[in-house]
């Protein structure tokens, strides 16, 4: 039997790919590696001892083009938060906290003049905002269609009228931007964690890097907002698998593929259940990274640089409630309901990456702290809603790979102790006080660092953009026009994070590689 289309990797791009082509009526194959589908995208009950449904690698979801929930006819709901992020301080003794609203901007304006920089503080943070959503206004529906090259972008800004906003996002380091309209350094590093999530950077960075990120988190469908998704990712994984189903695709788990060998049709060798066994495409869509593929054709994969080196590290923890915080204007409900940032001021970025990059674990953890059921308790059984527990996940930056090659579980506990720490600093309780226990008494958390997520998820130095984030323009002559999935073999296309404009769960890169096929 000869496939249209066989998908190597079963997370929502492998699927939302999946879909488009046997919508388009293609004979459609995925192969996973995993007992499961999903990928980063899953949910799963971490603790089994608790009925608690966590997204397990990734959490909020902006970039999702709300074009492909409409052309796949699939439904997830997105809740939207009403506090964006709370940061703790102390200052003069006190302690206190930033609140930015998503629903009442004086709430913000209030938070940020307590800064103590005055008016010109909040004008410079919203001159920040509003360049970002022009910005985003600009190329967002840019992401679905064929590249465009640097300088065509360039000129169409200028035509506009926005040479600055290219200037700002695209030539200088984005640093000069957040330095140039904003003086709290507690502000500065709000606005600044935008380009370091997921990436191995800093504010000046001659390579751009942090510009790119800053970019992937603050376009999607041109508001830049992260929502929750009900039920977790793995309620969108679910439509996606169902819609699959129902076009009559074949999903194939614990199907370890082995190699590639292109020809008149493509062989694909995975193994499965003790053995091996082959299947033919005429196509071959690659949902993993670049180097992997490299591997699957027999080619030498080029050592990884470290500008692509995994610096995320998970933790996921089941509470049996919230604790208190020692700034008594804010509830905690209030506090965890947005992003709760902790050690990540613009300073102290800086001071996490230079120890990072000298080859240490930081002293403080640069992290922020997402509690899923302040938003959406679905993904809790009625009986843990009802006695008060929520999850939370954190979500730690400045942790490159390299740190937990040598021992992967003692630099891991040491994070978890540091971040414990850290975030005891504020809290008018412990927060292993409010910890969830397993049966035998163990503390209801769970870490993941880039080591942990490049053997669970086959991603190259745990990076879980797969490589670094490319530009939204073409970045060769040769790829102007092009969708950015393309290969040097024609059989071949990559639809996963690694092609260009593939960055977090946006789908992007899997409608954009079955575009190709079915248009061609």
């Amino acid at each position: 039997m000869i496939y249209d289309s066989v998908i190597i990797g079963g997370g929502h791009n492998g699927l939302v790919a999946a879909c488009y082509l046997a919508k388009a009526g293609k004979k459609v194959l995925v192969l996973e590696k995993n007992d499961y589908i999903g990928g980063g995208t899953t949910s799963q009950r971490v603790f089994p001892d608790y009925e608690a449904y966590l997204s397990r690698y990734s959490y909020l979801v902006s970039l999702f083009p709300e074009e492909i929930f409409d052309e796949l006819n699939i439904y997830v709901k997105l809740f939207r938060r009403a506090v964006a992020s709370y940061t703790p301080y102390v200052q003069d003794g006190v302690h206190k906290g930033l609140l930015i609203s998503n629903v009442d901007e004086e709430v913000s304006r209030k938070s940020v003049l307590d800064l103590g920089y005055g008016q010109a503080e909040w004008e410079g943070y919203k001159a920040i905002l509003q360049k970002q959503q022009t910005f985003a206004g600009l190329i967002w529906d840019s992401f679905l269609q064929p590249l465009k090259s640097k300088e065509e972008w360039k000129t169409f800004f200028e035509c506009k009228g926005h040479a600055e906003l290219w200037k700002c996002f695209v030539e200088e380091p984005i640093g000069q931007l957040i330095e140039t309209n904003v003086q709290s350094d507690i502000l500065r590093g709000v606005l600044m964690t935008d380009a370091k999530i997921g990436s191995y950077t800093h504010a000046h960075d001659h390579s751009l890097l942090q510009n790119r990120t800053f970019i992937y988190h603050v376009v999607g469908n041109k508001t830049g907002e992260w929502r929750v998704p009900q039920g977790g990712m793995g309620n969108l994984v679910a439509q996606l698998i169902n819609k699959a189903q129902e076009l009559g695709v074949e999903l194939k788990t614990g199907a370890s593929v082995e190699r590639i060998k292109t020809g008149e049709v493509a062989e694909i060798t995975f193994s499965r259940q003790t053995s091996q066994q082959m299947v033919k495409a005429k196509d071959v869509l690659v949902n993993a990274a670049p180097r992997v593929l490299e591997k699957l054709l027999g080619n030498s994969a080029q050592p990884p640089v470290s500008i692509e080196e995994g610096t995320a590290f998970k933790i996921n923890l089941l509470l049996k409630k919230l604790p208190q915080l020692k700034d008594k204007s804010i509830t905690p409900e209030q506090a965890f309901a947005g992003t709760f940032h902790i050690n990540q001021s613009f300073t102290q970025m800086q001071e996490t990456f230079r120890q990072a990059a000298s080859g240490k674990i930081p002293d403080t953890i640069a992290c922020e702290i997402y509690c899923h059921t302040l938003t959406d308790p679905s993904i809790l059984s009625d009986d843990l809603q009802a006695q008060g527990y929520h999850t939370m996940t954190v979500f730690g930056l400045d942790l490159p790979y390299e740190l937990f090659i040598k021992d992967n579980e003692a630099a891991k506990a040491e994070v978890v102790d540091k971040f414990l720490k850290g975030i005891n600093e504020y809290l008018a309780e412990p927060i292993e006080d409010c910890l969830a226990q397993d049966k035998n008494g163990n503390w209801c958390i769970e870490a993941k660092s880039a080591v942990d997520i490049e053997k669970e998820l086959g991603m190259p130095r745990g990076n879980i953009f797969h490589n670094g984030l490319s530009w939204f323009y073409a970045e060769s002559d040769d790829a102007v026009g092009k969708w950015g999935v393309e290969t040097p073999c024609n059989q071949i296309l990559l639809c996963g994070s690694g092609a260009a404009r593939g960055g977090a769960v946006s789908g992007i890169p899997g409608r954009n590689a079955a575009k190709l096929l079915i248009n061609e």
